[in-house]
């Protein structure tokens, strides 16, 4: 039997969407902002050799012309206003996040409410800062050494600085009017606007490789099944929950007694979500960056390292899946499910796990547990994110068709709907309560009234 919430929410369509008018606003608010976003990265930064940019770039294509590209929309190639994207912001905040957990003192700020999360964001606005200036200090310096610029020296220098700090605290800006003004996670939804742009482009190269007779009409369509097979399994993965039951006692309050009852903590199959596989990629990726911005001065040990830890090579994935596994375990037992935390939440509000003593024990057996989730969740980041790699090498896929962009998206697209489903549920039940608030005054005011007492 289906609650009602179920029923609410099954029957949800384009006319519900008509009537909430706040919803409605929320989701124009946000296309209006992701179409800035859009127009900035068109915007080129001052004193850069369009066309000598533009060929550095697509002999770039393995380091800098893939990840950069992917996360930045395209801005990076075009060496827009916005080539350093929003990952300045998401990187100082999974650093900060990683420092909240081993340093003492930041996490007492994460356990202090709104004053502490204040400052907590704070910090990592600082951190976008001085992660950004260094960026673009060294993507201005490359650009200078490579004579992609018409008037170098450190005018160009500090203007290419400022210009990309700016608009990395634009985008920083644009991410947080979307989540407190529109709808969805603006920081993800700028990140899966520039992913899903740079998808026309590369299908069409790689259609049109296709018509040339470069790639066979059997890996087409092969490449194509494949990615819906792709993002079905991502989807699953995504929603598998491991459900551990939870038991809370009879108890008293003042003079009323509560009934015991249960509930269940569920645990994701990939708690660490898309972090592992964008520091596995950031990692192996360093060293094809370093040799590009080097040009011909590049040693013979970095030239080694780039012909063993090459993409496609078997050292290159098999240091891809051992990187991926760590972070996943790392990420999770430092951030995302601190066990520790979990256990002594549940002691404090009188629940146990049946047949687990509170405390230490129920610590262990969510470590037990935890451990043997992620053995999946680990192997299924790293399935998707070495399938990509695969085809890219062995069939030459000509776009960066890369695991981490296809769970970026699935995970942004699923949040969002949710979200939306979630706005329509509201504007319903709000709906109901004034149809019922109606009938209820009309009720009143129908109703005889008692003849007066004399």
């Amino acid at each position: 039997m289906a609650s009602a919430a179920e029923q609410m929410a099954a029957n949800l369509n384009w006319a519900t969407l008509g009537k909430a008018t706040d919803l409605r606003q929320r989701i124009l608010f946000t296309i209006g902002l992701l179409m800035v976003y859009r127009l900035g990265t068109f915007v080129p930064v001052p004193g850069i050799d369009g066309s000598a940019l533009k060929n550095f770039m697509e002999t770039a294509e393995s380091g800098l012309g893939g990840m950069l590209s992917l996360f930045t929309g395209g801005a990076i190639t075009r060496m827009g206003i916005f080539a350093l994207g929003i990952m300045p912001y998401v990187s100082s905040s999974i650093i900060v996040q990683l420092l909240a957990s081993l340093i003492p003192s930041l996490e007492q700020l994460k356990k202090e409410g709104d004053q502490g999360r204040k400052k907590i964001n704070q910090y990592t606005r600082y951190g976008t800062v001085a992660l950004a200036a260094f960026q673009g200090w060294a993507i201005a310096a490359s650009i200078e050494a490579g004579g992609l610029t018409h008037s170098p020296g450190l005018f160009f220098k500090l203007s290419c600085v400022i210009t990309l700090v700016g608009g990395t605290m634009f985008l920083m800006w644009l991410g947080e009017q979307i989540t407190a003004r529109g709808i969805g996670n603006g920081t993800s939804l700028i990140i899966f606007t520039g992913i899903v742009a740079q998808v026309p482009a590369g299908l069409a190269s790689f259609l049109a490789q296709g018509r040339a007779g470069t790639i066979s009409t059997p890996v087409i369509l092969g490449v194509l099944v494949t990615v819906v097979v792709v993002i079905g399994i991502v989807v699953f993965m995504e929603r598998a929950l491991r459900k551990i039951h939870i038991q809370y006692p009879r108890r008293q309050v003042g003079m009323k007694i509560y009934e015991g009852n249960s509930s269940h903590l569920p645990i994701k199959v990939n708690p660490a979500g898309v972090i592992p596989a964008i520091f596995a990629s950031s990692l192996l990726l360093l060293p094809t960056t370093i040799a590009t911005f080097s040009g011909n001065q590049t040693s013979p040990i970095m030239s080694m390292i780039l012909a063993y830890f090459g993409p496609g090579q078997p050292l290159y994935l098999l240091f891809y899946a051992a990187m991926i596994v760590f972070f996943a375990y790392f990420y999770t037992a430092n951030v995302t499910f601190k066990t520790d935390d979990v256990a002594e939440n549940l002691k404090n509000q009188n629940g146990f796990i049946p047949g687990i003593r509170p405390g230490k024990k129920t610590q262990e057996y969510l470590d037990y547990v935890v451990t043997r989730v992620l053995v999946l969740g680990s192997a299924y980041l790293a399935a998707i994110c070495f399938l990509p790699e695969i085809l890219r090498s062995q069939f030459a896929v000509p776009f960066y068709f890369g695991g981490t962009s296809v769970l970026i998206v699935v995970s942004v697209t699923m949040d969002t709907i949710n979200q939306i489903q979630s706005h329509l549920l509201a504007h319903q039940y709000e709906g109901l309560i004034e149809r019922s608030q109606l009938r209820g005054r009309k009720r009143t005011a129908a109703a005889p009234k008692p003849p007066a007492r004399r």
